[in-house]
């Protein structure tokens, strides 16, 4: 397995622990998370649409899924932790707050870019396997 290959896995699998974790908070409702919700002005229900929203990116994620799909997947990950930096931001939040979404966005970034590069070298070897008779 290509170093590449592995970097994607071993990336995508922390953005997909914290997508997780944070959709399995928002869902069951812990208390930390539904006074972030508040404190930042959402609706109760947004904070439900979004922990559904992050578990559903996350099987598109590992799932073998048309491609379109996990780009969606990919787009709205982006959009949620832009929108959660910029929402601690402006209300004023600990640097953290806004920080730790930055962080998991860069490695989203990352796992995105590499998804690319793998698959990329997976589609060239594809022929080249049909070639020699694999």
């Amino acid at each position: 397995m290509s170093k590449q290959k592995i970097a994607y896995w071993v990336v995508t699998g922390l953005v997909s622990l914290s997508m997780t974790g944070s959709a399995i908070m928002y869902l069951k409702g812990a208390p930390g998370m539904v006074a972030a919700f508040q404190h930042l002005g959402y609706p109760d229900y947004f904070r439900i649409m979004l922990g559904v929203a992050k578990l559903l990116g996350v099987v598109a994620l590992w799932a073998p899924v048309p491609r379109f799909l996990r780009e969606w997947a990919y787009a709205g990950f982006v959009i949620d932790l832009i929108a959660a930096a910029v929402s601690h931001t402006v209300m004023g939040d600990p640097l953290m707050a806004s920080v730790n979404p930055v962080i998991v966005l860069a490695l989203m970034i990352t796992s995105h870019q590499l998804w690319h590069r793998v698959s990329a070298a997976s589609a060239e070897a594809q022929p080249a396997a049909k070639l020699a008779g694999a």
